[in-house]
């Protein structure tokens, strides 16, 4: 019978326990028990650490690890098939068309623009040739007669029905100012301040009205003084337009042919032989000099600065008449002002018309001052007006503003 290891010892207490220890599972049966060591109970309690064995290849798997999802295995990727160009649907903007046809073109708008009733369609197709490309120096001199058919007409470019096709075929006439020679530029300069600048003083926007009234400020200090010459052409040309209204022109026409003839017969009694042939062209026998390029040039010149100045009066009066408007009331004071102080650079009868402008102007300026309107009365406010007008009406106590009732809106107005 086996010994017991316990023999000799102390019975353990009755807060202690015992622990039995259980033998390895890898001792042999055959070996003999090893003498019992003297242990203290607390190293007892402790946990002995299991035995580090080589991992057994028959052993299953850990749970996580089954768990866990395996990597896909890396393929390489496949060469996408090329797709086939998806087919687009486009529009041409503008068409191939040779000079012979663009002429023709502008020779069919030209017969069209100046009826006002196809004014509206013509002014819409001459736009389309200008984003086309089509108005070049060689082609220059069809489209100023085509703008020049349009200013012709009788509806006046500040109409109320063509006002914005004037306005958007003259500001687009502007991309292709580059391809016109300077007489040229010279027209549409003047035919964009009639059909643009005094269009856009129509506007509601005060910042457009006031951006207006700068570049005619700027256009009008542009202008060189008037002098005698200016006055006494403006003067000839006056009278020619009388004597056309008054239907005299086939009488002046007669006039200048008989004094043509006459000429004709002066000269050759003076040159019997022909010798002012042998003069030089410069100089005539009588010591007058022809027309050179310089005189066209001075001519051109005044007759442009001539009608510059009619559409700058024509503007300013634009501006005046919208004096009834409350916001334009300071930039037309300010416009008309500059306008009366730069007056040397208008002419006689210009003059006249700037000064008429700028007294009444003056006179309005004075009336608001007073806090009078336009019209001489006074200015109210919307309150001021509402007040006067409720002042005497009966008022009820459980009702509105109404025909019954005994108490009146002096106390509910205060």
């Amino acid at each position: 019978m086996t010994d017991n290891i316990f023999d000799g010892l102390p019975p353990p207490s009755s807060q202690q326990q015992e622990l039995p220890i259980s033998p390895k599972p890898d001792e042999s049966k055959d070996e003999s028990p090893s003498p019992a060591p003297t242990l203290v109970l607390k190293s007892s309690l402790k946990r002995s650490k299991p035995a580090e064995s080589a991992p057994d290849s028959s052993a299953h798997p850990v749970l996580k690890s089954a768990l866990k999802r395996s990597k896909p295995v890396e393929s390489t990727p496949e060469p996408e098939p090329e797709e086939a160009p998806k087919k687009r649907l486009q529009f041409k903007t503008s068409t191939d068309a040779s000079e012979e046809q663009v002429i023709e073109a502008m020779q069919k708008i030209t017969s069209h623009i100046n009826n006002p009733s196809k004014f509206s369609k013509a002014s819409k197709l001459a736009i389309r040739l200008i984003q086309a490309g089509s108005v070049k120096p060689e082609t220059s001199s069809y489209f100023i007669a085509m703008l020049e058919a349009a200013m012709s007409s009788k509806t006046p470019c500040t109409d109320r029905l063509v006002r914005a096709d004037y306005h958007a075929l003259f500001s687009a006439a502007q991309d292709v100012a580059e391809c016109l020679d300077k007489n040229q530029k010279n027209l549409l300069t003047i035919w964009t301040i009639k059909a643009v600048m005094a269009n856009d003083l129509f506007t509601d926007d005060s910042f457009m009205f006031s951006k207006t009234a700068t570049q005619i400020k700027e256009a009008i200090s542009d202008l060189p003084v008037a002098t005698e010459e200016d006055d006494a052409e403006e003067a000839a040309s006056l009278e020619q337009e009388a004597v056309k209204d008054s239907g005299d022109e086939q009488t002046t026409q007669d006039v200048d042919e008989a004094a043509a003839s006459a000429g004709g017969q002066e000269d050759v009694e003076s040159d019997p032989f022909g010798l002012d042939a042998w003069i030089p062209s410069g100089v005539k026998k009588n010591g007058k000099r022809k027309m050179t390029k310089e005189d066209t040039d001075a001519s051109e010149n005044k007759k442009f600065l001539r009608s510059k100045r009619e559409a700058l009066i024509t503007c300013l009066e634009i501006a005046a008449r919208r004096y009834k408007v409350p916001w334009c009331q300071t930039v037309i004071d300010i416009l008309v002002k500059h306008a009366f102080e730069n007056v040397s650079r208008f002419t006689s009868q210009q003059r006249q018309a700037v000064e008429k402008l700028w007294a009444s102007v003056r006179e309005q300026h004075l009336r608001r001052k007073q806090g009078k309107s336009v019209t001489g009365k006074l200015d109210v406010t919307a309150f001021e007006s509402l007040q006067d007008k409720y002042a005497n009406e009966i008022m009820s106590i459980r009702r509105s503003v109404g025909a019954t009732g005994e108490r009146r809106a002096q106390q509910w107005l205060g």
